[in-house]
Parts: C-alpha cells; structure tokens; sequence
C-alpha cells in the first residue's frame, strides 16, 4: 500500500485527487499508477481503472484471475464494477469514502447483489495516512477556491 500512497502524492502534485493503485500478480506488481481523470478528461480515469485496463494489456486478458488491487481509497461503484467483471481475488484499500465508497464506506454492495464473481476485500490497511492524505488535498483544494472566489464544497468526507 505504501507503493500507491506514493503514487497517490503524485497525482495531488498534478492535481489529481490523489488516489493511487496497483495490482499484483503471482507476488509481483505487474502496474502501479494514480488517478489520472483530470488530466485526461476522462472521468472513467480513476486510480483503479487505470490499473486494471494496465494489467489487462499485460496479462494480455479482460480477466484479472489471481490478481489483487490495492488501491488508497475505497472504490466507487464504476470502480467496483470493474473490479467485478475483470475479476480480481482480492481489493486492499486504505480510506474508506463516506460519500462514494460502495464496500462498506456509503454502502456495501457486495453483501447486496448475487454477482457472479465477489473479491474479497481488506480495508483500512494505511487508513490514517491515506485519510489523511485525501483530507489535505481537499482542504488545499477549498482554500485556494476560497481565495479566487468560488464557492467551497465539504469534500472531506474520508474517515
């Protein structure tokens, strides 16, 4: 997880909501990237995603069989779509996302639906630091809007 906390800081020096991820297989990351949804103008971009179409174009297949993410925030729910559909064993995340978040965060839609395919999923592993991290870019995020004039937002929903 250390590994996408570093790469989350990445993407909050880009200006990216900083969020980083990584998939593992056979005990070796195969990608490691962050958010990129800003700079690409794409809001499919996110952390998870990125990694996911990464390590298909790897493993040179849709299905992430024996894989595990680890990714510094909870997934959403297009996120865990992906998640799903590829595949992937096992999700470690660090923040959990109150407002978003759909393992557990805003609502856990695992225990909800009869998929086909459920990873196991691991959270809070680095969760202070990770928080903590998201919680920083928002509240520089709201400082500078302040000073320009725009209306803020409370964004500073991780716990």
């Amino acid at each position: 997880m250390q590994i996408a906390y570093e790469h989350a800081e990445k993407a909050g020096i880009m200006g990216e909501i900083p969020v980083g991820a990584l998939i593992v297989f056979e005990d070796k990351i195969i990608t490691v990237t962050h958010n990129l949804n800003r700079l690409k103008h794409d809001s499919t971009c996110h952390a998870e995603m990125v990694a996911i179409r990464q390590a298909s174009q790897i493993l040179k297949n849709e299905r992430l069989n024996n894989c595990e993410l680890y990714v510094t925030k909870e997934p959403c729910m297009m996120c865990l779509g992906a998640i799903i559909h590829s595949r992937l064993s096992k999700v470690y995340f660090g923040a959990s996302d109150k407002k978003y978040g759909v393992c557990g965060g805003s609502i856990d839609i695992l225990n909800n639906f009869n998929f086909n395919h459920k990873p196991e999923i691991i959270s809070g592993i680095l969760k202070e630091k990770c928080s903590d991290q998201l919680s920083s870019f928002f509240r520089k995020l709201r400082s500078e809007k302040k000073i320009i004039g725009f209306l803020s937002d409370n964004s500073d929903s991780f716990i």
